[in-house]
């Protein structure tokens, strides 16, 4: 959906001959509206373009695949629809659904135990078994208990049924495993699989049940999805899953249910497959019907039309009100709206009152974007829209509008790094985070370990955690599960974007500080530390003890200590580090990129309001690399870096682009000097996204006169060893810059789209 949204500026999204959609069926569940989005743009492409299109979509057994035809262009019957039922697979399936009484969801869960084991007994005694649940915790539970049962009916032997391997090869399989539950249930051939459990760690687990050395796995449904595992038998513990959002036990998707099932049966080794689903008893007759019936797939476009609006509204697809509508009628949802009408508040089917309800929707979804500052309506006609500098942001990085919404409203001059995590944490991006059952406890255990405060009274809050998780990050401090590492990697993944499109809203307000400090959050979050403990703690096994000793000859900076040579680097750390963790500092210090800036004014001398264009040079002595050095960020990022001009004195930001790492760049920016006369100092700052302690700032005198005149072209250079630090304390002292009008300045330098794609 990225990728697409400017596929004018695109040759290759236009290029596309041939789409291929899996689980088209997932339609109407929370990522269905951008599948509908994704075909319904590649059609209009294609009819834009005249370049002809083929798309495949492939799908469990639907009610309404006709509909689904006509959406993707089928026209005719038996021209490429081919609609199966579903008892139609390659190994035929048999199905046996449980029900089970109790109110209440874990004694549930607890009675399903020995069923489970007696369903591998009588089933699949010696063939792969698959248990799905629905929680990280009931996978641990459900093994141990497997366990149990296993070793009362082998109490007389040491054997372990469900192991098939060798002691020598458990022996080694076990020293490689990190988890401890996952290590403790290998021992007994059962595994474990969760998205808790690190990549090496699921690796191993995936290998040893596809090889068949363990028998059983018990898996959360994420697994039906993500790898292909299939089995003799698959047990599927329960249809419901906590919400934390709603804070409740939910039923899943039908389509959940039919995925799971689907893993039963290998089609190379089984003449048939088993499923058995336990369910909630007043449940059985319902899963009995949809199992066993094609069920018809709805839309869920209308709720989430909005940002995908504004999608196409930046991207000139919609320009007006009227294209909005026409635009309606590409999508899945228009099929459904004139099939299923009440489904969608719709009371009759005639063109008027599908005319009515499609404008209704648009109006609305206008008047939302409209708030969230991302488009502009024409005053004069009430038809044209024009998107704004808000607008294109959301879109660009692929925000919420109503994130955008909250930007408008937090952001503005002098914000701290505080406020800016603050900012960065109330983000609807978030809002999904899991705050799973008994977290709020661990969250409050946390407390004492962070240094900015956080409201205790909405420790279950998902924003909340998300800034408990940031602050854990830069204190390096030790997670209490491995469900926060994963939390952690999550958000610090999803911050990348957030924190660029934050550095545009500053930079288009006009506030210098409120800019520079959000910058330095994202060097932190790049690095995991703090941007006022010395950026020497990013360098591999430097504690407080070596950093004193370096302090005291002198070296308080990066830039410093890169500029000694490996003999000075040796005598200094004595017999500090090990000859292997010395190698370490060195292998690091390399791998840092040193720049030398330069810039050309085209005159030093100009006249009042004039435009001024400075011409920014970057080399780089050492580098770069294709990665940024960042042993503590969770992925590859590449590295980039900000050009910043500012006036200290009013604290404006003045011009803002952003640049990729190339060895020599040459970049322009353009600014308009004040309307006084006298003679004025500015300053270029060379900003990363990714280092501490890098960063450099040159002064760009110039002179404003009446006269103006050519004036003499003014020079300026500066190696990285020799950088001035920039203190975030140096703007309190200047008066209140001049505010641009935020939302509708479009000054900032949008680059290369393409330069983003790695970061959609």
């Amino acid at each position: 959906d990225g990728i697409s949204r400017n596929w004018q500026q695109r040759p290759y999204v236009k290029s596309v001959g041939l789409v291929i959609i899996d689980e088209v069926h997932l339609l109407g569940m929370d990522r269905g509206p951008i599948l509908e989005v994704i075909v319904s743009r590649m059609r209009y492409i294609s009819s834009r373009t005249d370049t002809p299109i083929r798309i495949l979509c492939l799908s469990t057994a639907v009610a309404n695949a006709r509909d689904l035809a006509d959406w993707i262009g089928i026209e005719g019957k038996g021209s490429g629809l081919f609609n199966f039922q579903p008892s139609v697979r390659p190994v035929p399936l048999q199905v046996h659904i449980q029900g089970y009484p109790g109110e209440h969801y874990c004694p549930r869960m607890a009675t399903m135990n020995k069923p489970s084991y007696q369903a591998i007994r009588n089933y699949s005694p010696n063939q792969p078994v698959l248990v799905f649940v629905s929680s990280r915790r009931q996978t641990r539970l459900t093994a141990l208990e497997l366990i149990m049962y296993a070793a009362q009916d082998y109490n007389a032997t040491s054997e372990r049924p469900f192991l098939r391997m060798s002691e020598k090869d458990l022996n080694n399989v076990l020293r490689k495993i990190k988890d401890p539950n996952l290590k403790n249930t290998i021992s007994f051939g059962i595994g474990l699989h969760h998205a808790g459990l690190n990549k090496e760690d699921k690796d191993i687990v995936e290998t040893l049940f596809l090889n068949n050395s363990i028998q059983v796995l018990v898996s959360t449904a994420t697994l039906a999805w993500g790898v292909n595992l299939p089995a003799h038998l698959v047990i599927i513990k329960g249809t419901e899953f906590f919400d934390a959002k709603t804070k409740r036990y939910l039923d899943m998707d039908i389509t959940d249910v039919l995925q799971m099932m689907g893993r039963a049966g290998r089609p190379q080794y089984d003449k048939e497959g088993v499923a058995v689903i336990m369910v909630h008893e007043p449940k059985k007759n319902f899963y009995k019907m949809f199992l066993y019936q094609p069920f018809p797939v709805e839309s869920s476009l209308a709720e989430v039309l909005h940002d995908h609006f504004n999608a196409e509204i930046v991207a000139g697809t919609i320009k007006t009100k009227q294209d909005a509508v026409d635009y309606l009628t590409w999508t899945y949802f228009f099929r459904r709206l004139l099939v299923n009408p009440s489904y969608y508040g719709l009371e009759q089917t005639d063109i008027t009152q599908v005319n009515a309800n499609l404008s209704s929707r648009v109006d609305q979804t206008i008047k939302e974007l409209e708030k969230s500052h991302c488009l502009e309506l024409d005053e004069e006609d009430q038809m044209t829209l024009h998107p704004l500098a808000f607008g294109k942001i959301a879109s660009y990085y692929y925000l919420k509008h109503t994130t955008l919404r909250m930007f408008f409203d937090s952001i503005d001059e002098d914000k701290t790094v505080q406020d800016a995590l603050t900012i960065l944490c109330a983000c609807s991006e978030y809002d999904e985070l899991p705050v799973r059952h008994n977290e709020d406890k661990l969250n409050e255990k946390l407390l004492p370990d962070m240094r900015y405060p956080v409201d205790a009274r909405s420790l279950d809050d998902p924003h909340t955690k998300t800034n408990i998780l940031f602050q854990c990050h830069f204190s390096d401090v030790s997670l209490p599960i491995s469900d926060y590492m994963t939390d952690t990697k999550s958000i610090l993944d999803q911050s990348v974007r957030i924190i660029q499109a934050m550095v545009d809203v500053a930079a288009d307000g006009g506030w210098l500080w409120t800019t520079l400090n959000i910058i330095h959050l994202a060097q932190m979050i790049t690095q995991g530390n703090w941007i006022d403990e010395s950026n020497l703690l990013t360098i591999p096994h430097f504690n407080d003890h070596l950093i004193n000793k370096f302090n005291q000859m002198g070296i308080e900076t990066l830039p410093q200590l890169m500029n000694l040579d490996a003999f000075q680097l040796d005598k200094a750390i004595g017999d500090t580090l090990s000859k292997n963790q010395f190698n370490d500092v060195k292998t690091h210090l390399r791998s840092l990129p040193l720049i030398n800036l330069k810039y050309t004014v085209e005159k030093s001398k100009v006249e009042a309001n004039e435009e001024v264009s400075v011409v920014v040079e970057t080399r780089y002595i050492q580098g770069p690399k294709r990665f940024a050095t960042a042993p503590r960020f969770p992925k590859k990022k590449q590295e980039a870096w900000w050009l910043v001009i500012g006036d200290p004195e009013t604290a404006e930001c003045l011009a803002l682009k952003r640049i990729s790492a190339n060895g020599y760049s040459k970049t322009t920016l353009t600014f308009q000097v004040p309307e006084d006369e006298g003679d004025f100092v500015f300053w270029l700052y060379l900003m990363s996204d990714s280092y501490m302690g890098l960063d450099q700032q040159m002064e760009i005198p110039i002179t404003v006169g009446a006269g103006g005149g050519k004036g003499e072209e003014d020079e300026g250079e500066e190696d990285e060893g020799e950088e001035e630090e920039n203190g975030e304390e140096e703007g309190d002292e200047g008066e209140e810059g001049e505010k641009k009008r935020r939302g509708e300045d479009d000054d900032l330098d949008w680059g290369d789209m393409d330069d983003q794609d790695n970061e959609l």
